[in-house]
């Protein structure tokens, strides 16, 4: 077709493509103003110019399907090997060209083995969750740098970006943000105006695509249908509006009778929007055909036929119409050059095909559509979900399998939909009720509780009480409210109702993935686990009996992790003896587990110090967690990553990671999580020096926990007090705070910071003259056995015991076994804390000559940290040994323009989603800029960001 016109848009794609720098940009237009053409212009001179093209289309069917636009993406870039991503060729199949005989590159790039298992979660492999979007961008930008580093740039082109799946858009927008410095890779996008795209938000520069000057739509119609009459021809210019779709078929559409009524048909269709009238003259054509092309048309359409997969063929095959040749020569389909397949002309015509076929047609076509995705769950799921009315319980079943897949892949959001549409088609109330309950924990879990409140209520109409109300209700009172006494109280009935009632056992089910004999019950399961987190976060010793004394009586019906919970939970120095070997055993199938499940577990791995061999996939899975999968589990999957990283002594990473926390339980609401990462904020203050902080942060979480009874809270208070009076030599007040949580010379039951803060109890009471109750705490500790518990209660315990030794020889052989032990490197706030004790008592000993290495050792670590109350005592310890280190001045770390735009925006007063509105940022990406800026400022808070402002340097220039 010969493009008229669109002289300053051509110019720009054809500086756009010829560019050696890469970058991204956006068309954005009405529906029919031309955009697909002119990414066929694009793509003609790519290729002409010797690019590699590579060209998908958003399929609205597949909108709800992650990283279903992806797979046409990068399915012509991906090698032909045996260690392909399923759904590829194998090596034999290439041509002698040098390509595989699908048209995909020969020679296979060198795929690491992170960038493999991104790509080959994309493609839909079970032994992987699918990552985050920072990493599978990144594997994409690594794959494009590579392809175009052969001598090859590559082009992307994208059309109907509106219908991209979400997963999709998100790490095409990172990609596309990325390309700048990557020379040879570009992407172009094209989206409707007038509709809402994921786009949107893309923050990728855009080119308008406006309608055609009077003159060019003069020519186009004049080119195409010159025989017109002067008053049908003015009449569909005015209509048309500079809209090449509509010149060209608003014509094709006149009867043949007189001017005049040719012209009433146009003036009757005044005041609709262009779109739709276009609409209206595809649903004229569709109504003079046949049934049979009318059907294969719709099948076509709602499986998004010939949606241009690339260079070879589609990793998922699509359904390809047959027998519609009568389509057409009325112009509603084309032939696709090349392929030979049947495609629709336009999407409008697709969309005309849907809406005028009737639900029973429609049901029809999904029910063809199930049988040809029937190796591809989700997408089965998805024409199955449509193409059944009355109760069937096969279909059920697999829409509640599709659920779980989901559910596992980071599609928690999806399977909600998806459950409770197999509770619609369940054939028993049995059955029903199940998937609802099933439906309501998933909503619940995904944070929206409003929704998993009703879908319980809707699983037992009449009563509050049912095992899904109780926990849809659980959750919002301990997430939003922290209220644990009388959570915990009901939980209780629930659970000894359940246990008691008749017909209990038939509860759970079919066997489906993570049900069976392994667990018996999944509903009292999910209880009982809900109990344990109550009684964790309440603390306290008459809770966590009343709760041992539940499970007790549940005997075979309480499963191994339900015991794994409550003795790691809730007192380790009594009951976490043995369970660090079952920990990681557990670890092992991390993929084959629901998040909520690998979440408690790390909670166990956490109060067994057995974190870090987890972390690497909590890092994996924890955004696409917080963007379409259980937000509550990955705002505790960052508590987690938090922790760990504040162990390791990666301090600044925990700052960040820490206020992204915040800022998502803030926005959300979730008062709980909100005050447990202040909690956690506090900590790292306390141990950096930042004493103001630490006691400012201290104040607001024991002003809200201690009324609500949440003693998991006020004990981290405690301990961040401890710790704040230590790193500002106060130790009488340190040994205050210590008490508080346990006496010297015992653990106190069911309190989980007793054993974690032994040295500071000892430290403080060894500053302070009572030596002998710090001998006894760690005497304490070495009978109740912390150093067979986890690596840091050993590291810690002979730390404490070598501190408060008789006589020289003991205390050498405990620091030896102190800093000898296997993980004590992983430990060096702690490890650098028993150098500076070991290396005075040395000095005093023996000299200053033996005390300078642990001394130097101590210094350089908590240099490194950040530590610097502690570093100024481990320097003057040196200078006493008669060494003067030199301790340089930490540089300051610049904002970016973006994240001090955003933070202005924020000390203005507007919220994440209003600064995302004015930046075209999602509120998600705004909180990010936030959480990495308020480390950069020095606080923590967002009333300080005035402030804070005022007093730091000009941003980076702005791109």
């Amino acid at each position: 077709m010969v493009m008229v016109g669109r002289d300053g848009e051509r110019a720009r794609l054809s500086v756009f493509v010829l560019a050696p720098d890469g970058q991204a940009l956006v068309l954005r237009g009405e529906a029919g103003v031309g955009k697909s053409t002119l990414l066929d212009l694009a793509a003609r001179l790519a290729a002409e110019d010797g690019q590699l093209v590579v060209r998908a289309t958003g399929v609205e069917a597949e909108s709800g399907l992650p990283h279903a636009g992806l797979h046409q993406l990068l399915y012509p870039l991906l090698p032909t090997s045996d260690d392909r991503p399923s759904g590829g060729r194998t090596s034999d199949d290439r041509a002698s060209d040098g390509r595989a005989s699908d048209g995909r590159p020969s020679d296979a790039p060198p795929l690491g083995a992170t960038t493999r298992a991104a790509f080959d979660a994309v493609f839909g492999r079970p032994d992987g969750p699918p990552p985050p979007v920072m990493a599978l961008g990144i594997a994409v930008l690594d794959l494009l740098s590579w392809t175009a580093s052969k001598g090859r740039p590559v082009l992307l082109v994208l059309d109907d970006g509106q219908w991209l799946d979400e997963a999709s858009a998100e790490v095409c927008g990172f990609v596309g943000r990325r390309l700048a410095g990557r020379p040879g890779v570009k992407l172009l996008v094209a989206v409707r105006g007038d509709t809402s795209s994921p786009f949107d938000t893309a923050a990728l520069p855009e080119a308008p695509i406006g309608a055609l000057a009077d003159a060019d739509a003069t020519r186009l119609l004049d080119l195409h249908h010159p025989r017109l009459g002067r008053q049908v021809r003015g009449l569909v210019l005015e209509q048309a509006g500079g809209n090449p779709l509509a010149l060209l078929e608003l014509p094709a559409h006149l009867a043949d009778g007189p001017g005049d009524r040719a012209g009433q048909d146009l003036l009757g269709l005044h005041g609709v929007p262009l779109p739709r009238r276009i609409q209206g003259i595809y649903a004229a054509r569709l109504a003079r055909l046949g049934d049979s092309v009318r059907a294969e048309l719709l099948r076509g359409a709602l499986d998004g036929a010939a949606a241009r997969p690339g260079d070879g063929p589609a990793p998922i095959a699509r359904y390809r119409m047959r027998e519609v040749d009568e389509a057409v020569a009325c112009g509603l389909l084309v032939v696709e050059p090349g392929a030979g397949e049947f495609a629709f002309r336009h999407p409008l015509v697709r969309s005309s095909v849907v809406q005028l076929a009737t639900p029973d047609q429609r049901r029809a076509a999904h029910r063809v559509l199930a049988q040809l995705h029937r190796e591809y769950p989700e997408r089965r799921a998805i024409h199955l979900a449509a193409a059944t009315v009355d109760p069937e319980e096969g279909v059920a079943a697999d829409l509640e399998a599709a659920a779980r897949s989901a559910t596992r892949r980071g599609g928690a959001r999806l399977a909600v939909s998806w459950l409770t549409r197999a509770a619609e088609l369940s054939e028993t109330r049995v059955d029903r009720s199940r998937r609802l309950d099933e439906a309501a924990y998933v909503a619940g879990q995904t944070d929206h509780l409003g929704r998993a409140r009703s879908l319980a209520l809707a699983a037992a109409p009449g009563t509050d009480e049912s095992p899904a109300a109780v926990l849809a209700d659980s959750y919002l009172a301990l997430y939003r409210d922290g209220e644990v006494r009388a959570t915990h109280r009901r939980i209780v009935a629930a659970v000894e109702r359940l246990r008691d009632s008749p017909d209990r056992a038939g509860q759970h089910g079919p066997d489906l993935p993570g049900r069976g004999p392994d667990r018996p019950d999944e509903v009292l399961d999910r209880l009982v686990s809900l109990l344990l987190a109550v009684s964790q976060y309440a603390g306290d010793r008459a809770t966590w009996r009343r709760t041992h004394e539940v499970l007790a009586t549940l005997g075979d019906l309480a499963t191994e992790r339900a015991w794994m919970y409550g003795s790691t939970w809730s007192d380790v120095v009594r009951h976490g003896a043995g369970w660090s070997r079952r920990v990681e055993r557990a670890a092992a199938g991390l993929e084959d587990q629901d998040p909520w499940d690998v979440t408690r577990l790390a909670v166990s791995a956490y109060h067994l110090d057995v974190l870090s061999p987890l972390r690497p996939y909590l890092e994996r899975v924890v955004d696409r967690e917080l963007d379409t999968g259980a937000m509550s589990s990955g705002i505790v999957m960052l508590h987690l990553v938090l922790l760990d990283q504040l162990a390791l002594g990666q301090w600044d990473a925990a700052e960040r990671t820490g206020h992204r926390a915040l800022a998502l339980a803030t926005e959300r609401g979730h008062g709980l999580f909100a005050h447990q990462t202040r909690a956690y904020l506090a900590q790292l203050a306390a141990v950096r020096g930042r004493t103001a902080e630490a006691r400012e942060l201290q104040t607001a979480v024991v002003a809200w926990a201690r009324p609500r009874g949440v003693g998991f809270l006020t004990q981290i208070a405690d301990a961040v007090g401890a710790t704040a009076a230590l790193s500002a030599g106060d130790y009488e007040t340190a040994f205050l705070h210590a008490i508080g949580i346990t006496a010297p010379g015992a653990f106190r039951p069911y309190a989980y910071q007793a054993s974690r803060t032994l040295l500071d109890l000892v430290e403080a009471a060894l500053h302070t003259g009572r030596a002998e109750q710090a001998r006894a705490h760690a005497l304490a500790a070495r009978d109740a056995g912390l150093p067979d518990l986890s690596p840091r209660l050993a590291l810690i315990t002979h730390g404490a015991l070598a501190m408060t030794a008789e006589d020289d020889t003991e205390a050498s052989a405990h620091y030896a076994r102190a800093q000898s032990h296997p993980a004590a490197e992983r430990f060096p706030f702690e490890l650098a804390r028993i150098r500076l004790a070991h290396g005075i008592a040395v000095r005093r000993l023996h000299g200053a000559a033996a005390a300078r290495l642990p001394l130097t050792q101590a210094a350089k670590t908590f240099d490194r940290l950040g530590a610097p109350a502690w570093a100024a005592r481990a320097h003057a310890e040196l200078r006493a040994a008669g060494v003067a280190p030199h301790t340089p001045a930490p540089a300051s770390v610049p904002l970016t323009w973006q994240e001090r735009r955003v933070a202005e925006l924020a000390a203005g007063g507007l919220t994440n989603k209003e600064i995302g509105e004015q930046m075209r940022l999602s509120p998600r990406t705004v909180s990010a800029h936030l959480y990495r800026a308020f480390p950069k400022l020095g606080i923590t808070t967002r009333d300080a960001l005035r402030d804070a402002l005022t007093r730091v340097s000009q941003p980076a220039p702005a791109p």
